[in-house]
């Protein structure tokens, strides 16, 4: 479990093709403070650490998490989010993301504002995932709050803090981006989808 308060940008330092699956050997400044069978949340995808090494740790994404992600299109050298699971007795500053990345989406545009900057995503529908209006969404890992929610499209706007400290400073026009819609929302959902 997770808050969606990104903690540290990582740096993909190689890799590792392996049958189905991806190696991935993150640098980080949190990495030599990582265990074995720790989970962290990597652009939002919760993976579990299976090695560390000096101010690197590796992580292994299945071939079900690289089809449902954009960790299969990372490249050496790219810019990582990451954030450690969260412990009971923290505030929750962002809200409850499961590292259960649900889909992508496609960034179709970015705005720079006075001071800040405003992002609009478009995403398939055909998922029946929910966005409300003011509603919590997960952005490559990242706790936001969602606007303009209209059909297939949602916007978010990003402060200098968040887009300094995350990987969403690197998201233009065209880019993939992973998503976690909120849990209560899915549930609800879910709930008015049973019969009674």
């Amino acid at each position: 479990m997770f808050t969606g308060i990104i903690e540290t940008l990582g740096k993909v330092v190689e890799l590792h093709k392996n049958s189905g699956n991806l190696d991935l050997t993150i640098s980080s400044p949190i990495s030599q403070e990582l265990k074995t069978d720790q989970s962290v949340s990597h652009n939002g995808v919760c993976l579990t650490v299976v090695e560390v090494k000096a101010n690197t740790h590796k992580v292994t994404a299945i071939d079900e998490t690289l089809k449902k992600t954009n960790l299969g299109s990372l490249q050496v050298g790219d810019a990582v989010n990451l954030e450690r699971c969260m412990k009971i007795g923290d505030r929750l500053d962002g809200h409850i993301v499961q590292g259960h990345v649900d889909q992508t989406g496609t960034c179709i545009s970015v705005e720079e504002q006075d001071g800040s900057w405003l992002f609009q995503f478009k995403y398939a529908p055909s998922r029946n995932n929910l966005i409300v209006e003011k509603g919590s969404i997960c952005i490559n890992g990242i706790s936001l709050t969602a606007f303009a929610a209209e059909g297939d499209t949602f916007k978010v706007a990003i402060i200098p803090y968040t887009y300094e400290h995350t990987n969403i400073q690197q998201v233009k026009k065209g880019f993939e981006v992973n998503l976690e819609f909120d849990v209560i929302g899915k549930y609800v959902a879910r709930m008015m989808e049973s019969p009674s």
